[in-house]
């Protein structure tokens, strides 16, 4: 059965169900009206469930296809003149010179250096209310509690805007990140949009925003490129749960990672963002939930920043909660230090570790000081000489900025790099 039968087919299917609903001899107008508005909600809903599968079922026949027909070709190429070939051999034999010694960073993402917009969101939150730091442009969305933390629940496809009291519409600089975890279910699971919007209607003539889709295992930009770790199939995952979305934006240039992967690299994008929304489907079981959104500004140049300040501010290292064990999203931010002392060996550093004022002052001290010390235990274990780092805890004692606000606190959670 091809595609458009398939629509076909769901198309009549839901027909017949409104045919086969029971109504009262007594029903009136407004209960009929009422009914029908019903049913074609849900059959608007199941249909565009169905749709997106029968949607994936073809590309993924089509990918399968090219794939194969890649492989083959590949094959006989390298059968035909194995000097030439274009794809690098895995084998284990020392014997063939010509395998070429492949270095590529897949995770290179860096954080923004200052944070404009920060919502985890907070325990003050009241379950089952709008959250309190964005706005809504449509649909549904509340705050729910998920093993024990709050989080941002979209019901009924809703999309939020960040509340930024300084702009609503003009935000973004031209150097910005953001990041935010996302919730797939087990099995297939909806999507998340990212969607950039310019106020200065630099994409009017394309009728449309830019958009960033997110499948539970692969994004897509405009449906003009798709990659993904490894095979997909109907955007289905035998395990579900939570990942780790990034997006870096520099004049021009986009990249967008899932968990440790990047997997959207485009060297010029169109337009100039300066607003975003975030949206999500959501259909029957299928569970849509964010935390930890954070929008910040700026690149990283860590060689140029370390020789005209002397330090590194570095708000891309991530820590659990009260706790010194390093996250996975911070290895962008280790990794490039590690790289900066490779290139420049004459280079020395004390690593700060920086608090918040949440929390007692002496147990603020005893945990920036961990930190401090994981974080320069980390690039020893990479191959830093230990005499080239040392170690410090300033708990809450040097704040750069406010306690007063969420993005305040971000900016004060920080590792400094200090030059010796």
């Amino acid at each position: 059965m091809n595609f458009t039968s398939k629509l076909t087919g769901l198309s009549i299917a839901y027909f017949l169900a409104i045919q086969a609903v029971a109504i009262p001899q007594t029903a009136s107008a407004g209960f009929l009206d009422n009914l029908v508005d019903k049913i074609e909600q849900e059959a608007d809903n199941r249909l565009n469930r169905r749709t997106d599968e029968a949607i994936d079922d073809t590309f993924d026949s089509a990918e399968d296809e090219f794939d194969d027909s890649f492989s083959s070709h590949q094959d006989r190429a390298g059968s035909q003149d194995s000097s030439h070939a274009s794809t690098p051999s895995h084998s284990s034999s020392n014997t063939q010179p010509n395998n070429p010694n492949i270095k590529w960073a897949k995770f290179d993402f860096v954080p923004g250096d200052t944070v404009l917009f920060e919502d985890k969101p907070s325990i003050d939150e009241e379950n089952g209310e709008f959250p309190s730091r964005w706005d809504l442009k449509e649909g549904s969305v509340e705050i729910a509690e998920v093993n024990g933390e709050n989080v941002i629940m979209f019901l009924d496809h809703g999309t939020i805007i960040p509340y930024l009291q300084n702009s609503r519409n003009d935000y973004l600089p031209d150097v910005f990140t953001l990041e935010f975890d996302a919730f797939f279910s087990k099995g297939y699971s909806g999507r998340y949009w990212v969607n950039f919007f310019d106020e200065k209607n630099q994409w009017k003539k394309r009728g449309k925003n830019q958009r960033m889709t997110i499948y539970v295992n692969s994004i897509r930009v405009d449906k003009s490129e798709k990659t993904y770790p490894g095979k997909r199939k109907n955007n289905k995952d035998e395990v579900g749960g939570w990942r780790h979305i990034s997006i870096a934006f520099t004049r021009g240039k986009l990249k967008a990672y899932m968990d440790d992967t990047r997997l959207i690299n485009i060297p010029h994008y169109p337009g100039e963002p300066t607003g975003i929304t975030i949206s999500a489907e959501k259909y029957d079981n299928y569970e849509k939930f964010i935390k930890n959104i954070r929008l910040a500004k700026g690149g990283v140049k860590y060689y140029d920043r370390v020789f005209q300040d002397g330090k590194i501010i570095v708000n891309g290292i991530r820590f659990d909660v009260n706790k010194a064990s390093i996250l996975p999203e911070s290895n962008g931010a280790i990794n490039k230090i590690y790289s900066l002392m490779r290139k420049h060996p004459d280079i020395r550093f004390r690593v700060e570790g920086h608090t918040d004022s949440d929390g007692g002052e002496k147990s603020n001290l005893r945990l920036s000081q961990s930190r401090a010390e994981a974080v320069m235990n980390r690039l020893i274990s990479m191959g830093v000489a230990s005499n080239r780092l040392q170690a410090k805890g300033l708990g809450e004692s040097k704040p750069i900025d406010t306690n007063g606000t969420a993005e305040g606190r971000a900016n004060n959670r920080r590792v400094e790099f200090i030059k010796l």
